[in-house]
């Protein structure tokens, strides 16, 4: 089947308007097998957790393996509005995600090409499928105008 990534990356964005909304940095993730249906959606909730491991990617993983009732997340996409950090890629890696679909590239915290490559580094036992640039116009406005808003209020 093919992969939608339009459709899935616009799931994302909402997610991450939807994080905005609630104070959080508006990073959205969704997870799909390979059936195209979707297992996990959310968004980054560290503020509202007090959690610092609760990246949007970070709370999709652990939605899906609670849902599959299997860490190991095999056949899976995983969509992200920014590129996964290294935390993120580091859980990606070990629930074995097949592929990372993100929006825009960061080249301060990304580890999925721009600073690390933890997704194809071969001494890991899994590599991920990278592809980039799904909508980057798009994510790259969520995130850019939650920050330019931000410093207004300050």
């Amino acid at each position: 089947m093919e992969p939608q990534h339009e459709h899935f990356m616009q799931m994302a964005i909402d997610q991450a308007i939807a994080a905005g909304r609630m104070d959080e940095v508006p990073v959205g993730a969704v997870i799909v097998d390979a059936d195209n249906q979707v297992i996990a959606q959310d968004h980054n909730r560290t503020i509202s957790r007090c959690d610092p491991s609760a990246h949007a990617e970070m709370n999709v993983l652990r939605s899906a393996a609670k849902q599959l009732k299997n860490y190991r997340l095999l056949s899976t996409r995983l969509y992200v509005t920014i590129e996964p950090c290294a935390m993120c890629m580091g859980a990606i890696v070990h629930a074995r995600v097949k592929t990372v679909v993100f929006g825009v590239s960061d080249p301060k915290w990304g580890a999925a090409g721009s600073l690390y490559h933890l997704g194809q580094d071969t001494r890991l036992n899994h590599q991920v499928e990278t592809i980039k640039g799904i909508y980057a116009d798009r994510c790259r406005l969520v995130i850019q105008t939650f920050f330019r808003n931000r410093r207004k209020a300050d």
